[in-house]
């Protein structure tokens, strides 16, 4: 009967052990057999850990999962029949059956498994179609031998190796970059591709644009409807009624004649969803836990802490015309002969809720730089707009002079206008590109300065040792300069190329409401990564530097601040 578990003959599971670090435990093929393990819930095996060294330090807390009991056994007290093979290895007893090597291991696990439970059907998918993943020796299939050999030695190697000396990515990774970017093979290909086509046409997405989307590496700005259609992708569809062992019901409707006659050239390709396709296999489970610790060795993305996340001035007591509820929204009339900027009308006050967001950006600059400056600090808005940043802090701190800097006049206008109702004196308004300002300063703000604007606000507080409080805004229009060159950072030049990071920079792009919450947070790490980026270059010129996720973060989606103070 299904569910019931049958009594199975006892085995001994033989894994290697050299050292561990950060829970990952090595030999990677020990770490691998260990994760399957744990997935599987599998409790049937004895594990026996077998020290290459005499005297090494063994902690198995937080790298065996709990529930599986574990003994240290020396080489010496090894069945004979192990003795004469390498580990990965399982025993039966009475010690006269053995099976060795990572995928043969493997594969034994996952029947075991399913054999102890055969409810478990999903564990049993793990062997892929037919049941032959990772069946082919290493010596003759190419896919086995990179998953069982290649990519776990160069991992190994490539972790073996200084932090200091940030190490190239191994050619064996991108040996597999390049397999996963192939087109996927199933057995229902042409099925599938052509339910596809059907799906991206009742979505408006046509074989042209699949194709184009394909081609191009650099994403581009997708409608509401693509959206829509790639969050639902048929690809996703597949991969997960497969892991969840619910198949998907049979149509009894045949497909409208201009899919089933549509050419096979013309139908789209399906996208990877795991590495050997659309299903997770079991050389998911020996490549995930080797890429997991591969990226971890990497660029990490990672915060700074918020200094102080509740922090807020008190706006109700503050004057009218220092909040930016008070800045008044234009609009701009085209008429012949007159440039936009000659000609504009005022159509009212901002929005409360911008306004709000407005505020709480704000307070997360107002908060480090008045926790900044001293008395006679001269303090430069850049790329000022309005003024919302200048304004508040030339009221905040008096004894402060602040600059605003920005090249569109009726900005600048509006700016001086408030400034004029709350009568600040120590204030100044220029009119310029940020490089034509030479004035010497100690505290450079931008908030929101698009693309490279950031990039020439923190340089040209470098250049007067002042420190730095920017938030970047538009990293899809970051490029290559006559004045920069990307990435910036030597630490992320030995790891990205320029073209792979524009497309960091498109992707950082992708953080609006509207888009789902999984590439919103996308969009969020690769901020994270081309902000680090600017933070290196910074601190490679003797400056101690923060990226800082503003609170909330819902008061914009570009909420990173950048902090810089020179060493």
């Amino acid at each position: 009967m299904k569910g019931i578990k049958k009594s199975l003959t006892e085995e001994y599971l033989y894994l290697d052990f050299s050292h561990q670090i950060e829970g990952c435990m090595f030999p990677l093929h020990t770490s691998v057999t260990l994760f399957l393990l744990s997935y599987c819930d599998c409790k049937i095996f004895k594990v026996c850990l077998v020290p290459t060294e005499k005297g090494a330090d063994i902690s198995l807390k937080n790298v065996v999962p709990q529930d599986v009991e574990v003994q240290i056994i020396s080489r010496q007290e090894l069945p004979p029949i192990v003795q004469n093979c390498c580990l990965p290895a399982v025993v039966e007893k009475p010690d006269n059956f053995c099976r060795a090597g990572l995928a043969v291991v493997l594969r034994h696990i996952i029947q075991k498994s399913y054999e102890a439970d055969p409810s478990k059907k999903e564990i049993l998918e793990l062997l892929g179609f037919k049941k032959t993943c990772l069946k082919a020796c290493a010596e003759v299939s190419q896919w086995t031998r990179l998953c069982e050999l290649t990519i776990p030695l160069a991992i190994e190697n490539f972790l073996r190796e200084s932090s200091d000396q940030h190490p190239t990515i191994p050619a064996e990774i991108l040996q597999l970059e390049r397999k996963l970017s192939e087109p996927v093979r199933v057995h229902n290909d042409d099925k599938l591709r052509r339910q596809k086509l059907k799906q991206q046409k009742a979505a408006g997405v046509g074989p042209s644009l699949a194709k184009e989307k394909t081609k191009s590496k650099v994403p581009r700005e997708e409608t509401s409807e693509e959206l829509d259609s790639s969050s639902e992708s048929l690809e996703l569809k597949v991969a997960f009624s497969k892991l969840t062992v619910q198949e998907e019901p049979a149509t009894t409707n045949r497909e409208p004649s201009h899919i089933r006659k549509a050419k096979a050239s013309d139908l789209p390709p399906l996208e990877h969803v795991f590495a050997e396709g659309l299903y997770f296999t079991l050389a998911d489970i020996v490549l995930l836990p080797c890429i997991h610790h591969f990226l971890e060795k990497g660029i990490e993305v990672m915060f700074s802490p918020h200094p102080c996340p509740t922090w807020t001035l008190d706006w109700n007591s503050l004057p009218a015309a220092v909040s930016p509820k008070e800045e008044r929204m234009s609009v701009l009339f085209k008429q012949s002969g007159i440039r936009e900027d000659d000609s504009f009308a005022f159509i009212g006050k901002m929005s409360s809720d911008r306004a709000l967001r407005k505020q709480q950006q704000l307070n997360n600059l107002v908060y480090v730089v008045t926790n900044q400056a001293k008395p006679g600090d001269r303090i430069v808005d850049f790329c000022s707009g309005g003024g919302h940043v200048g304004i508040v802090l030339a009221h905040m701190l008096p004894s402060c002079q602040v600059t605003l800097i920005e090249n569109k006049e009726l900005s600048l206008i509006r700016a001086k206008k408030r400034s004029d109702e709350l009568g600040l004196s120590n204030i100044w308004f220029i009119q310029a590109n940020m490089e034509y300002f030479t004035g010497m300063f100690n505290i450079g703000v931008a908030l929101h300065a698009c693309g490279v604007a950031t990039d020439m606000v923190i340089e040209h507080c470098i250049k007067t040792r002042a420190s730095f409080v920017t938030c970047p805004c538009c990293y899809g229009f970051i490029q290559n300069t006559s004045k920069f060159n990307f990435p910036k950072s030597e630490q992320f030049k030995k790891t990205l190329s320029y073209k792979e990071h524009m497309i960091l920079c498109r992707f950082a792009d992708q953080t609006a409401v509207q888009l789902p919450p999984q590439r919103r947070l996308v969009g969020k790490q690769c901020m994270c990564l081309v902000d680090l980026d600017r933070a290196r270059a910074a601190e490679e010129r003797g400056y101690s530097v923060q990226v800082i996720s503003m609170e909330p973060e819902s008061c914009s989606p570009k909420n990173n601040m950048i902090v810089g103070v020179p060493i």
